[in-house]
């Protein structure tokens, strides 16, 4: 099997087209959900408190 960047991204290209904005957008969401809670976690378990 040959690795060809160009073919790959022909192909993602195409079936870009046929699936429409919708998914994209949806995995983009959900990416960005994700971050924000684990940057969330990151940033908010060091004021944890052991008494």
């Amino acid at each position: 099997m040959e690795h060809n960047p160009e073919a790959w991204l022909t192909e993602a290209a195409s079936a870009a087209q046929q699936q429409g904005p919708g998914n994209l957008l949806r995995v983009v969401l959900i990416v960005l959900v994700l971050g924000c809670v684990l940057t969330a976690w990151f940033l908010l378990r060091g004021y944890k408190r052991d008494d």
